[in-house]
């Protein structure tokens, strides 16, 4: 293990791929950066299980990108902003007008740039920002290196909408600042209008920099742009204009319609509520200054005039018109390739992953192998909730969230990859945390290094001391299992559910879930439900499943979006009004929430949660009927199942499903086992609890359980769910010879053979 100067665990070689899905004949590449080695040595390995050290429970497999490479230190740019592309038109200004609304969310964390052609190392240009004192300033800088800056000397506050405009006349040198907020509080002093006079020569917009809305731009040490003086809040409609307008005429800017009289001296008058899918920015002027959305900030916004009466931006875009910005937005790190990986054409499907070794530090980026060909015999289906390991991509809970001490019940387990995060905000963030103003992360994409979805990881908040696996590294306990029973099967990925759908499902008798199977699109599972009306088998192997809705971004590959709506277990709350997601127009939040409970696909949806010690299942009066006689074949009907396992010492912990035929558990669904004895950490999840009672714990409440369960489907499929993510870590006990480890094996040879349910 790397230590650092003050011999805390640290992470000096991170990286990534291009994607986590690939098939055989496919080629890859990886970006690696590097906080020291100078050099690393990559491995193609395959992985059957968690890795504890090298060696274990993986094996390279050969390949001629299998060598020594040197190493280098790569950067992220953070950060969200909109960019529109240097023009003539934007080069010839001199006099102009700047006009837009805003909402800053963080007025008081420093200069931060609302709109800019500016060369802040030169100082050259305009800078249309909040100053550092939290007032509205215009900085100006001409040819000759000339500066001016004019100040507004009015705070503006937090998450308050604003009218902001600023004039400059080049030949009387006149400036006009105005700040109008467009709600008024009895002792608040944030309005302002200012008239101020500078002498400078011509500016300099022929300064080679874009025109940018929620950051400045500067050229990095690696040639790439990064953005600076970073905004963090909402923007809506900005204008430019070629003269200094009139009082009057900066008025009808803020109208939706472009003024006919205005149309000559406007070269941008954007609409932020067209195209929100999208990354595009669209400009209604003449001039036709189209933009791009970077780094991804959120869009379909509430704007300055929604009022409620229209929830959904489909509705009336008009009224989401907002962009909100974030100073540690990203999308995609952008590192440059450092080498790639040909997969031979005849690899198996299967969890790979690139191991990187420079001394003491190991990098493993994992991939996913699905298979080439139709399987000829009958296999597994082993899908693996990507979509999950992006929701909790490099989450900070034990820092930032409240699943540190008090949330988990016990001291957290903080490691290399927790210290080094904490340390590196710009390398984003997850769906569990809150960006710097405090809103909530709907955006998470896998283009960057994925320091929590790594074989050997063990989550702070799970388990005694942060010693539980969880989502990626749990799922290895699955595949262990799997490869060490003897059972065959292939690898596919959430991505590939949301693309191929049925026709994916479809090739296989069964399909086992991972542990967490949380976040899913509508595609996904709408598959996953036409997979079981056709006699397909499911084994959901996990808990709190099919939970969320998820979207994936129309253009771009990689990220998907999530809403925390009115419901659910959630770390941030969408604002009213923001539950339909941008990418798809979809109402987000809870499949609960919009009629589809897991319970309905799975017969056990959540019920509730802790992340202490886990319990174990008794046997209840639906195993002993005929139809579940082949799950506990070779289990005894007084049996303790499960009370031992690597996640908290049981199968039944963390987060638990149970059975409600009100939430839509088919009739004939078999409740075959239930947990017992869970602690006073663990509570029923709140859209179980409709009042405030103080009931609702392990010790005193006994909804507070995982069961079990098995029912048929249609054409003879069928579904057994576990209700427990910690089932996966007691399959591998004494080294599978257990009752978790031949319950489980018990159903899969079942649901491989051909005989109908």
């Amino acid at each position: 293990m790397t230590r650092d100067a003050r011999g805390l665990p640290t992470r000096t070689l991170l990286g990534y791929a291009d994607r986590w899905s690939a098939a055989p004949g496919d080629r890859l590449s990886f970006m690696v950066s590097s906080f020291g080695p100078e050099r690393y040595r990559a491995e193609l390995v395959r992985l059957s299980g968690d890795v504890a050290a090298p060696g274990h429970n993986e094996r390279v497999i050969p390949n001629e990108a299998n060598r020594d490479y040197p190493a280098r230190r790569q950067e992220i740019h953070a950060g969200s902003y909109a960019e529109i592309a240097d023009s003539a038109a934007l080069q010839r200004l001199q006099s102009f007008t700047l006009a837009l609304f805003a909402w800053p969310t963080t007025p008081a964390r420093g200069r931060q740039a609302l709109t800019a052609k500016w060369d802040e190392a030169k100082r050259a240009g305009f800078l249309l920002a909040i100053g550092a004192d939290g007032t509205l300033t215009l900085e100006l800088g001409d040819r000759e290196g000339r500066t001016a800056t004019v100040s507004s000397k009015a705070k503006l506050l937090a998450r308050e909408w604003y009218w902001i405009a600023a004039s400059y006349d080049a030949a009387s040198g006149n400036v006009t600042l105005q700040q109008q907020p467009l709600s008024h509080y009895a002792k608040a002093d944030d309005r302002a209008s200012v008239a101020a006079k500078v002498q400078l020569g011509a500016l300099a917009f022929d300064n080679g920099k874009p025109l940018t809305f929620a950051a400045a731009i500067e050229m990095a040490s690696d040639r790439r742009p990064r953005a600076i003086l970073r905004y963090n809040g909402k923007i809506e409609a900005p204008r430019l204009a070629t003269r200094a307008l009139h009082p009057e005429e900066i008025e009808q800017l803020r109208g939706p319609d472009l003024p006919a009289r205005l149309r000559p001296d406007l070269i941008g008058f954007w609409d932020f509520s067209r195209a929100i899918s999208s990354t595009r920015i669209e400009d209604l002027s003449d001039a036709r200054h189209q933009g791009t959305a970077r780094n991804l900030p959120t869009r379909a916004m509430k704007g300055h005039h929604w009022n409620g009466r229209e929830r959904d931006w489909t509705q009336a875009p008009q009224h989401y018109g907002a962009i909100h910005f974030h100073e540690n937005d990203l999308y995609d790190a952008g590192w440059q390739k450092d080498f790639e990986l040909s997969l031979p054409k005849d690899l198996p499907s299967g969890i790979y992953a690139m191991r990187l070794t420079a001394g003491e530090e190991i990098e493993r980026i994992p991939f996913f192998v699905r298979a080439a060909v139709a399987p000829d015999k009958p296999r597994a289906l082993f899908l693996l909730p990507t979509c999950s390991y992006m929701a909790y991509i490099n989450e900070r809970q034990s820092f930032d969230g409240y699943l540190g001490e008090q949330g988990s019940g016990h001291a957290a387990g903080l490691g290399a990859e927790d210290l080094f995060l904490n340390q590196h905000r710009e390398y984003g963030y997850s769906f569990y945390d809150t960006h710097e103003d405090g809103s909530g992360v709907s955006i998470s994409s896998r283009l960057r290094p994925t320091l929590n979805v790594r074989p050997g990881h063990s989550t702070s908040w799970v388990g005694p001391a942060g010693t539980g696996p969880w989502q990626f590294a749990a799922d290895l306990d699955i595949l262990e299992w799997l490869e060490t029973q003897g059972f065959a099967y292939d690898i596919a990925t959430d991505e590939d559910l949301h693309r191929e759908g049925l026709s994916l499902l479809s090739r296989y008798p069964v399909v086992l879930t991972g542990s967490h199977p949380e976040y899913h699109s509508t595609q996904m599972l709408d598959a996953l439900q036409g997979y079981l009306q056709r006699g397909g088998r499911l084994m959901y192997l996990g808990a709190n499943g099919f939970y969320w809705r998820i979207a994936f971004h129309p253009e771009l590959s990689g990220v998907i979006e999530l809403r925390r709506t009115e419901d659910g277990v959630r770390d941030w709350q969408a604002e009213p009004g923001e539950y339909v997601m941008s990418f798809t127009g979809e109402y987000g939040g809870l499949w609960r929430r919009i009629g589809r409970p897991p319970q309905m696909l799975a017969g056990v949806g959540f019920v509730a949660q802790g992340f202490d010690v886990s319990s174990h299942y008794r046997r209840r009066p639906g195993s002993f009927d005929p139809r579940a006689a082949f799950i506990f074949e070779g289990i005894g009907k007084d049996e303790t199942i499960g009370d031992f396992g690597r996640v908290g010492g049981g199968a039944a912990g963390l987060e638990l499903d149970a059975v409600d035929r009100l939430l839509g558990s088919p009739p004939h669904t078999l409740v075959l086992a239930a947990s017992e004895n869970h602690s006073n950490v663990y509570l029923m999840v709140p859209e179980e609890v409709t009042s405030t009672i103080p009931a609702v714990s392990g010790v005193d409440c006994p909804s507070v359980r995982a069961e079990l369960a098995f029912f048929e489907t249609p054409n003879g499929g069928a579904v057994f769910s576990t209700g427990s993510i910690a089932w996966a870590g007691a399959l591998n006990h004494e080294d599978g010879k257990n009752n978790v480890s031949r319950l489980t094996g018990n159903v899969l040879r079942r649901f491989l053979e051909p005989t109908p349910f």
